[in-house]
């Protein structure tokens, strides 16, 4: 990993390092330079609704243009609706977003898309993060020292909110099973977390067959996932069971993450999504390759359940990039994370929290069940995350005999009835300790007894 990229985007506290406005502008030299080098002439630049956003917006713009790049601007939009812009605008060669995803509003990050609407691969990333640490790139130039002359230009993308709105229309409407029973006209609320979806979704929803109730999505720069959204969806439960509404969804602050909630107000994690979208595509025939690519994050009922669907299950490292690689090595054409980030890329070329709704609500409709009813393909085993502060050396605890003890004989106990995972942080110093059990209780203090091993041998 390197000093700025973590494992998606550069990300931090907005307006001190690395979230800074120098920071942001040498970024967008750097992505300029690697936009030279693919022939193309123009970067993308859309936000979500946090406060700092257009600083860093502005930032970016001008160095990307001191390169001779064009911009366009494409204001408060999804992430994934980026990545289509990236993919679809002529002469596109990279698409950037300002956002910090389902964190609070007081902290930003760049996540960078590539021309075709793909995420940078590790080589590309530690190319552009070269540059933008390198001390002697303190002047824009063309690489021979001489300066840019021919500066870029930076435009409002005016109906791009419109554009991604009609992909997912489309998307939608040209999938639909024409041997299914007619349409239910679904009700259902969204929290759109204060966020990107604030504008799209009811841009998207109010032109589908669908009776629809928006939440948060009245952005103010600071309420961006506020107790709303995919991280916090009591107020959203609450509402669906008031209701009677036949499904909620949660988005992130960027809507690149999906958390459903069925018809009694109980949530529904990416985990039975992508159970419930695998088993569907199964039966139809869709599931190219009879395989779903998951993190080991994934609850162990994932496994299962596609083992009972006879559904071959690949498991990566944690991070929606790690899931989309394997998918492009196998062939799969479905994954994701237990977290909301989804990937559908039949549909498109990453993580998408709204087109993952259209996909679950095409299963609904396909099929003429409630939520509740679909998600039963799959049982949640109780998972307990702990976190131990640990030195920032980051030793090998599996070399510490009592540590490596400790969670032999907590795999021991659970044999196939659950699992121990043990972690560090990507960006802090901490172990994480995950155990899955039958019983919470039990689980619990399983993690414990591990937690108390790595405390105790105090590294």
């Amino acid at each position: 990993m390197g000093k700025l990229f973590g494992t998606d985007g550069i990300r931090g506290l907005a307006n001190r390092y690395p979230m800074t406005a120098s920071v942001a502008l040498k970024t967008g030299q750097a992505v300029a330079r690697f936009v030279k080098k693919q022939g193309a002439g123009i970067v993308i630049i859309g936000k979500d609704t946090r406060l700092s956003g257009d600083m860093l917006e502005s930032a970016l713009a001008a160095g990307i243009t001191s390169m001779g790049i064009d911009v366009l601007l494409a204001g408060v939009i999804p992430t994934p609706g980026v990545a289509f812009l990236a993919a679809t605008v002529k002469g596109a060669g990279a698409g950037v977003v300002l956002s910090a995803s389902h964190n609070p509003f007081h902290d930003n990050g760049i996540k960078i898309f590539k021309s075709g609407g793909h995420k940078l691969t590790d080589g590309e990333e530690a190319e552009i993060e070269a540059y933008i640490l390198e001390p002697g790139n303190r002047e824009p130039d063309t690489g021979n020292n001489d300066p840019v002359i021919e500066t870029g230009t930076i435009a409002r993308l005016g109906d791009a909110s419109e554009r991604y709105a009609a992909f997912l229309r489309n998307s939608f409407e040209k999938d639909a099973n024409e041997t299914a029973p007619a349409p239910k006209r679904f009700s259902m609320v969204i929290d759109c977390s204060n966020g990107a979806a604030s504008r799209v979704a009811p841009m998207l929803f109010s032109k589908l067959p669908f009776d629809v109730e928006f939440l948060f999505n009245t952005p103010d720069g600071k309420n961006i996932n506020h107790q709303c959204g995919s991280q916090h969806t009591e107020a959203l439960s609450q509402r669906v069971a008031a209701k009677g509404a036949d499904l909620g969804l949660a988005f992130d602050g960027d809507a690149d993450r999906l958390i459903a909630v069925d018809e009694n107000g109980v949530k529904i994690t990416g985990d039975t999504i992508l159970a419930i979208c695998a088993s569907h595509a199964k039966s139809l025939g869709r599931l190219k390759n009879n395989l779903v690519v998951s993190t080991v994050m994934s609850n162990i009922g994932l496994s299962m359940a596609l083992k009972t669907l006879g559904i071959d299950h690949l498991k990566t490292g944690v991070g929606d990039r790690e899931v989309l690689k394997e998918m492009w090595e196998t062939g799969a054409v479905m994954g994701g994370e237990d977290s909301g980030h989804m990937i559908f890329s039949e549909f498109h070329t990453t993580g998408d929290g709204i087109l993952s709704a259209l996909r679950l609500i095409r299963v609904m409709a396909d099929t003429g069940k409630a939520l509740s009813e679909l998600a039963s393909v799959m049982t949640v085993y109780p998972q307990v995350l702990m976190n131990v502060e640990v030195d920032a050396s980051r030793p090998d605890f599996m070399k510490i005999k009592t540590i490596a003890d400790e969670i032999e004989s907590v795999e021991q106990a659970l044999k196939d009835s659950g699992r121990v995972l043990v972690r560090y942080s990507g960006t802090q110093p901490l172990l994480r300790v995950m155990v899955e059990g039958p019983d919470p209780r039990i689980t619990e203090a399983y993690c414990l007894r591990i937690c108390d091993s790595i405390k105790a041998a105090a590294i």
